[in-house]
């Protein structure tokens, strides 16, 4: 047992996630009340807390801990339930979390529109930036298990490769152009339940949702997640009418594509980035067991990745 508790798995990942530089370690004291003499035993604490649950087989590694810990200004109680929910959302949703594989057709159909694209560069607060193209899909076409399976697949790159997004926060902005009825459709009120609670099970802290060329009518499909998001999270939410230039009042123009009024390359660029990233990354990441079991509600232990 005390190996278990001592051990480091991912060193190198670790590593990256711990050295920060002056800046960003004074941010993360002032606003994260990240301690350095203290990160290791508050980590401690909840890799203990892990091999004592009798219903959680979460992953026990510093990399993984450390992020729950910065998402929740390293409260512990906090990180403790975000990590539960964070694994109880995978099982509750397993067509979003399973057969995470880029090379998939119906999957690379999903990445060659491009769907979800992370800007080059973060913003001047130092938040990490994504674009949401809600609408790029095909309703009649796609499944939205498998748009949402492509979002979660990101998000993971996102916690492994961008220390921003555990420290400064993340800023997604939808990109509403081409909605249609269908796409309202897909969104029942029982699937935007799951999706906003998987979104707050993330170590990623969510910054500002932002909504660009959103239709007169998108208050009604954001009232429905609205009734299940934390206070905080609501009033995150920021709808940029007309022409969206309000956005460029918030994000430099020189961060943004040029389809939002910016000029930092475009989609068509973007996406070839990130589709690079899935393509290099591969089956073995996304279908770590540790990104999918660990929890059961029957109580059942399941094996650690």
């Amino acid at each position: 047992m005390t190996d278990l508790i001592g051990m480091q798995k991912g060193e190198e990942d670790t590593e990256k996630l711990c050295q920060l530089t002056n800046e960003q370690k004074e941010f993360a004291a002032a606003y994260l009340n990240e301690i350095e003499e203290q990160r290791e035993s508050r980590i401690l604490e909840i890799r203990r807390w892990i091999l004592d649950s009798e219903d959680l087989a979460a992953r026990l590694d510093d990399f993984f801990i450390l992020r729950f810990l910065r998402g929740c200004k390293f409260d512990v109680e906090r990180a403790k339930q975000k990590l539960r929910n964070y694994y109880e959302q995978r099982f509750l949703s397993p067509e979003w979390f399973t057969h995470r594989d880029p090379f998939l057709p119906e999957l690379q159909e999903l990445l060659n529109l491009g769907v979800f694209l992370p800007l080059r560069n973060v913003d001047e607060e130092g938040r990490m930036i994504i674009v949401v193209r809600t609408c790029a899909h095909d309703p009649r076409k796609h499944k939205q298990s498998d748009v949402f399976k492509v979002g979660m697949m990101l998000l993971d790159l996102a916690a492994r490769d961008h220390v921003e997004a555990s420290l400064y926060g993340v800023v997604t902005i939808h990109d509403m152009t081409g909605v249609q009825i269908g796409h309202a459709f897909q969104m029942t009120p029982s699937i935007v339940k799951r999706l906003v609670n998987t979104w707050q099970g993330y170590p990623n802290r969510i910054r500002s949702l932002d909504y660009v060329n959103a239709p007169m009518h998108v208050n009604v499909v954001l009232n429905i997640f609205r009734k299940f998001m934390s206070k905080k999270l609501r009033q995150r939410i920021h709808i940029h009418s007309g022409d969206g230039k309000s956005l460029l009042k918030k994000i430099s123009p020189s961060v943004l594509p040029t389809e939002l009024g910016g000029t930092d390359g475009d989609y068509e660029s973007l996406k070839n980035v990130q589709n690079r990233n899935y393509i290099q990354t591969g089956y073995s990441f996304f279908n770590q067991s540790s990104f999918i079991n660990g929890f059961t509600t029957s109580g059942q232990l399941f094996k650690r990745g």
